[in-house]
């Protein structure tokens, strides 16, 4: 399953809402015995990420993604 939400927060807001968006997400999806992973990319390119394999314990990350484009000079994400 791969869902999308497109918001109209400030990337700043985005930055602050998106580890307590991710740690809900996963409390919720530790309670079912599946494996899964959560990906959360704000506007300026800071990716938080959760994930569990269905018999062990959960990870979370967080970093700066900045990449170049291949098709010229701009980032894309």
């Amino acid at each position: 399953m791969n869902i999308r939400f497109t918001s109209s927060l400030t990337p700043e807001d985005e930055n602050t809402l998106a580890p307590a968006l991710l740690t809900a997400l996963g409390a919720i999806l530790d309670l079912l015995p599946i494996a899964y992973a959560i990906r959360i990319e704000t506007a300026d390119s800071r990716v938080f990420q959760r994930g569990s394999v269905a018999d062990e314990a959960p990870f979370q990350t967080s970093v700066n993604v900045r990449a170049a484009s291949p098709f010229g000079g701009s980032e894309y994400r």
